[in-house]
């Protein structure tokens, strides 16, 4: 071999062993920085007003996570645009552990869909860490209204070319877009009054202020007990234990409206995997609270435990879902 070349291989050699002891090296020091973290308190932004299920589901988050890693754990309500500005902030944030949001379809998948302009990328920009599970969408009505079933709701708004003021949660929202898609597709003009959170919505719609919501059914299942409201439909995949005399939209000829107000725990892109290994090992535990099953089976809230590999791959397939549906109603309303 010439001494050119083997002072070539000897160098190529040299600068392999220096590459790896580097990347060794790298993965060594972030691995000693997720295993001292948390070393102060940690932000979990909510994109929506305190009092709704995003809000409930940070603040239980905190609570475990405060318990079970020893520094506070502590809830930011950040509230603007549908979510987006909270979301786009989170995505701006340093992935050292020390800033997290719920996310979910409001934020990551419905969001993004119906506005282009966003500075984020639900996927690329975020590093998806634990789910929580969310509840289906109810459409109720107040009964100075004068329907008590879906098929009379039809009649009447498909009587009343003016149109149908509802309120959602927000713009984005599940019940938002299960609401124009159910508009598109029955040829009723529902007109959309949005509220930043479900709290203030049914608040109003109690009142009678506004006659008709579409909102988790969380949210109004106190005053659909109560007999405040009258629930003409839900979007869960099948009848609710709760209210087994209520049809689901895909019994009502709408298969596509299965869908729930789900959230998760996410954090900026590139956040450590140790970090992401525990913060879902302790969110996973603490699901299976006897307080948060209570709160499971009262809400009609569906979840399931989930790697953070899941999660990512689950948040994919609600935006390959909805995308197109989206995309068909926007279109629709611009002919």
């Amino acid at each position: 071999m010439r001494p050119v070349q083997r002072m070539m291989r000897v160098w190529q050699r040299r600068l392999i062993h220096g590459v790896a002891a580097a990347v060794l090296a790298l993965a060594a020091a972030a691995a000693a920085r997720a295993e001292d973290w948390p070393e102060r308190p940690v932000r979990i932004v909510v994109p929506f007003s305190a009092g709704g299920a995003a809000d409930t589901f940070g603040r239980f988050a905190a609570d475990a996570l405060s318990q079970a890693l020893g520094k506070q754990f502590y809830v930011e309500n950040k509230v603007g645009a549908g979510g987006l500005i909270a979301t786009e902030d989170v995505a701006r944030a340093k992935p050292d552990g020390y800033t997290l949001i719920v996310s979910g379809i409001p934020t990551h998948v419905l969001g993004p869909a119906m506005n282009k302009t966003q500075s984020f990328d639900p996927m690329r920009d975020f590093t998806h860490v634990a789910f929580f599970g969310g509840a289906p969408n109810a459409f109720v009505v107040h009964p100075s209204f004068g329907v008590r079933s879906f098929a009379d709701f039809l009649a009447h708004a498909k009587a009343d070319s003016g149109g149908i003021e509802y309120v959602s949660a927000g713009v984005g929202t599940v019940g938002n877009w299960v609401a124009e898609y159910l508009g598109a597709k029955a040829a009723i003009k529902l007109v959309h009054v949005p509220y930043k959170g479900g709290a203030n919505a049914v608040l109003d719609l109690v009142a009678g202020r506004v006659k008709v919501g579409m909102l988790t059914y969380s949210s109004v299942s106190a005053q659909v007990g109560a007999g405040a409201l009258v629930p003409l439909a839900v979007t869960a995949s099948a009848r609710l234990p709760q209210m087994p005399a209520v049809p689901t939209f895909r019994e009502l000829g709408y298969p596509e409206l299965v869908a729930t107000t789900w959230f998760a725990l996410s954090g900026p892109a590139g956040l450590a995997p140790g970090i992401v290994a525990r913060l879902n090992h302790e969110v996973v535990k603490a699901m299976d609270r006897p307080q948060m099953r209570q709160l499971i089976a009262q809400d009609a809230i569906e979840t399931k435990a989930m790697t953070a590999p899941e999660v990512t791959q689950y948040c994919q397939s609600e935006i390959d879902k909805w995308q197109p549906i989206i995309a068909r109603v926007m279109a629709a309303k611009q002919e």
